[in-house]
């Protein structure tokens, strides 16, 4: 298994059960050496107000030997691709994880959900688009990972999608993987934990990849320092403190 997860949600968004310090235990016990929390944009219902983003700054680099990113889960909110990251938020957080959810953007049809998502990437802020397998909201997938490639964001295989969450993604799943190796994008795995027990597990997600023959070096969770210098690549930002993963 990857010894990143990049995405996982703490109480601070309330239906989910775990904490930081959680997360951490079970890294060191599995082997994960970096994670990033990525709770909800505030515009979801249980989601925590900016201010906890804001305030994401206190944390430790790393907290004993694992390294933690502070990232959002952010709500893609309309046509044109605004989400509910903004402000003195941007400037604390280093990941930033971006998808639709249905209290926030009900779903439509085909060609406006595959506009919106275009348009968020084009945005520049986001550098992963999460869950874009959700069978609810469905998307142009060979336009969607000709876009990602191009504006350098990652799409997301989620574990979750494939056991407790978003039924029926399976099918989806398999056809964006296929998708981003035609484009030449790249991929990001999420746990999309909401308990720390499943930190890191990227069982079927592995599946897939496997099965196609996605090549490795095009997911970003291999190593650290391969996620490390993607988010450079981005944002023109070094993390001092993790120069040495």
């Amino acid at each position: 298994m990857y010894p990143v997860d990049l995405h996982m949600h703490t109480v601070a968004s309330t239906h989910a059960y775990s904490t930081l310090h959680d997360y951490v235990a079970q890294a060191k016990k599995t082997g994960i050496q970096l994670f990033a929390i990525t709770d909800h944009g505030p515009d979801m219902a249980d989601a925590p107000h900016y201010w906890h983003f804001v305030n994401m700054k206190i944390w430790p680099r790393v907290i004993d030997g694992v390294a933690v990113l502070r990232g959002i889960e952010a709500n893609i909110k309309n046509q044109q691709g605004d989400i509910d990251c903004f402000g003195p938020m941007l400037e604390v957080l280093d990941l930033i994880v971006a998808g639709f959810h249905e209290p926030v953007y009900a779903p439509r049809d085909k060609h406006h959900h595959t506009e919106a998502m275009i348009a968020t990437m084009e945005q520049g802020l986001v550098h992963i688009i999460s869950h874009p397998g959700n069978p609810k909201f469905e998307i142009d997938i060979p336009a969607i990972a000709e876009a990602a490639a191009h504006f350098n964001v990652a799409l997301e295989l989620n574990n979750s999608s494939f056991t407790t969450s978003r039924p029926g993604s399976a099918p989806n799943c398999r056809l964006v993987a296929e998708a981003v190796a035609k484009a030449g994008g790249r991929l990001a795995f999420g746990s999309d934990s909401h308990t720390c027990f499943t930190l890191g597990d990227f069982e079927h997600c592995l599946n897939i990849t496997q099965e196609i023959g996605f090549p490795e070096e095009r997911i970003l969770n291999v190593t650290p320092r391969r996620l490390l210098d993607f988010l450079a690549m981005r944002t023109g930002k070094v993390i001092p403190e993790l120069a040495g993963l």
